[in-house]
Order: C-alpha cells, then sequence, then structure tokens
C-alpha cells in the first residue's frame, strides 16, 4: 500500500469512528433547576443508563432550558435534534386527553398514580402517539401543584380573584383558575422569577421542588397549600427518530427509566417535607387552603372537559374509580 493510500485509509477511520461516537450522544433536556426534581430525576436516569449503555451510547443532560422550553424542547424532538425531553403540563397542549391531568384534584396520591399509569396511561399513549409521533417510554413526577403569591393568603377560590398568577400553557390550567376568579397566563418557566420580582406576575403554581429550586420563596409573601393539580412527567421521544436507535439501547433507555420511577417518587416524597421548612425559613406565610371549598368550585371545569373533549368523560370516570 502506497503512502497516499495509507493515508486516506487513515483519514477514512479516523471519521468513521469520529462520526459513530458522535451519532449515539443521546441528548436528554428540560426545564428544571439544579436542584429540582426534575433535576435529580433525569441526571438519577444518565447514571443509570450510562451505566448499562457503556461504549454503546451516552445520555447527556442539558437542564435549566438550556435547549429552550418545553415547547420549544417537543418540538426538537420531532425535528431530532434532541432524543428525549420531560415535559409535564405542556403535555395537554400536544394531545387533549393528557388535560385529564388538569382536572383539579383528580389524582389523590401517589399509590392512585400507579394504578392509573398501569390501566389509563397506555390507551392515552397509543393515542398520543397515533396522532402526533410521540412516544413516553417512562412515567416520573412533577407533583402537586401549590400557590404562592404577593397579594394575601389564598383559603378558598374567592381569595383568588384578581391575582395575576403565571400557569404553564395548558388550556384547562387557564380555565380552571379562571373559573376561580384569578387572572392567569401562561408563561415560560424561565421567565416566571423575574416576572414575580417585578411585579408582571403577583404569583404562580407549581410543587415545592419548583419553587424551591427557582428560589420563588425569595420573591413571594405568601404559600398556600393547595395541592390543586398532581403533574405527571413524561420521558418523551417521538418515534420517527426513536425507532432508528439500536434495539438494544432502546431496551436500555426503557429499563432504565422504569428503575428510575422508584426513586423518583422517593426523592419526590423527601422534597415534600423538607423544601417546605426551606420555604418557610425564607419568610414565607405558609397557610392550608380549604380543599372542600375549591373542589365545589371545580365541577365546571370538569364538565368543560367532558364537552370538549370526545374521550373526557371516560377518562375522568375510569381515573377517578381507581382512586377507591
Amino acid at each position: 500500500m502506497n503512502k497516499i493510500s495509507k493515508f486516506i485509509a487513515l483519514v477514512t477511520s479516523v471519521i468513521f469512528i469520529t462520526s459513530a461516537s458522535q451519532a449515539l450522544e443521546l441528548k436528554f433536556g428540560h426545564v428544571g433547576k439544579p436542584g429540582s426534581l426534575f433535576a435529580e430525576s433525569v441526571e438519577n436516569f444518565a447514571k443509570i443508563a450510562n451505566a448499562k449503555l457503556g461504549s454503546k451510547a451516552k445520555v447527556t443532560v442539558f437542564g435549566s432550558s438550556q435547549l429552550g422550553n418545553d415547547k420549544a424542547g417537543m418540538q426538537k424532538l420531532k425535528l431530532g435534534t434532541v432524543d428525549m425531553w420531560l415535559p409535564s403540563s405542556v403535555m395537554a397542549s400536544i394531545h387533549d386527553e393528557f388535560g385529564v391531568f388538569d382536572m383539579p384534584f383528580i389524582i389523590k396520591d401517589r399509590n392512585h398514580m400507579m394504578k392509573v399509569e398501569k390501566s389509563v396511561l397506555p390507551k392515552m399513549a397509543k393515542n398520543l402517539e397515533a396522532k402526533t409521533g410521540y412516544q413516553f417510554i417512562g412515567v416520573w413526577e412533577n407533583g402537586f401543584r401549590h400557590i404562592t403569591n404577593n397579594v394575601r393568603p389564598i383559603n378558598v377560590p374567592a381569595d383568588l380573584k384578581g391575582i395575576k398568577l403565571r400557569t404553564p400553557k395548558s388550556k384547562w390550567r387557564l380555565k380552571m383558575f379562571q373559573s376561580y376568579g384569578a387572572n392567569p397566563t401562561p408563561m415560560a418557566f424561565s421567565e416566571v422569577f423575574t416576572a414575580l420580582k417585578t411585579g408582571t406576575m403577583d404569583g404562580q403554581e407549581n410543587p415545592y421542588a419548583q419553587i424551591a429550586s427557582a428560589k420563588f420563596q425569595e420573591v413571594q409573601k405568601y404559600l398556600s397549600i393547595t395541592s390543586h393539580v398532581y403533574t405527571p412527567a413524561y420521558v418523551a421521544v417521538h418515534k420517527d427518530h426513536y425507532s432508528k436507535l439500536p434495539a438494544d439501547v432502546r431496551k436500555i433507555l426503557e429499563a432504565a427509566a422504569k428503575e428510575n420511577q422508584k426513586f423518583v417518587y422517593k426523592r419526590a416524597a423527601e422534597l415534600e417535607k423538607s423544601l417546605l421548612g426551606v420555604i418557610k425559613k425564607a419568610g414565607v406565610k405558609v397557610n392550608t387552603a380549604n380543599n372542600a371549598a375549591f373542589v365545589a368550585a371545580s365541577k365546571g371545569v370538569y364538565d368543560q372537559f367532558a364537552s370538549e373533549v370526545a374521550t373526557g368523560a371516560g377518562l375522568v370516570k375510569e381515573i377517578s374509580a381507581l382512586a377507591k
């Protein structure tokens, strides 16, 4: 082999090795801040998956909205520029059936959610894939949501009247808070701290882990414990790109996502206890809202969901039955 042939062979082998290693970097994006349940969930998943993947592939995590907000992230999944994303409330704007998880107080606890995951979510996932191409390979948690604001404690729905409240992009979350008398506005999570600090927004609603990791306690006076919505989090992929990964890689990712759920639920329960203390320590005044009053005020939202979403009434009935 002459020198030119050897050089071409060397360059070809280098290009092949480089492209092969780059092709199996699996980007996993999310909007959670460092220390949030989202961040801890994805980082632990990456640790589990990478240990099993070895040299086959590597999961690389991009948190804190580095790759954009949830809307942008889901679009990147569709385009194939990111491999996995961890959406939560935004799913209701992608496929209307997922608005069922925005129905106030429909999920009672994590045991209830696990029953829903087993019995109801498979059908919803099938419909999601057929309509949008999105799939999810795991179900984790965002958590039970509570209200913070700078105006007054929230004890009953009437206390929300006129309060400018940031919500995720979910029409059902908007309808819910509008029915309570608030003035809700969708906004990217990365923009919320500044909006609260400047007074553009009076308040917001999120689980403790999101509140504390984003340091909302530094710019909010009141925390009202409502647990008005439990939001699952979904390890989302898109079939057009996920299906092209090697079968053994997909098998490892799916097993790691399932294994990680135990960590997520355990860690979520721990954070619910510890982070309430962090928020209180920052000087935020805490009260427990009258949940019965909120439940009574929520009937109209359920009725709208049942009338506007073809499968809505059936989903509500099926999920509610599993709580018994």
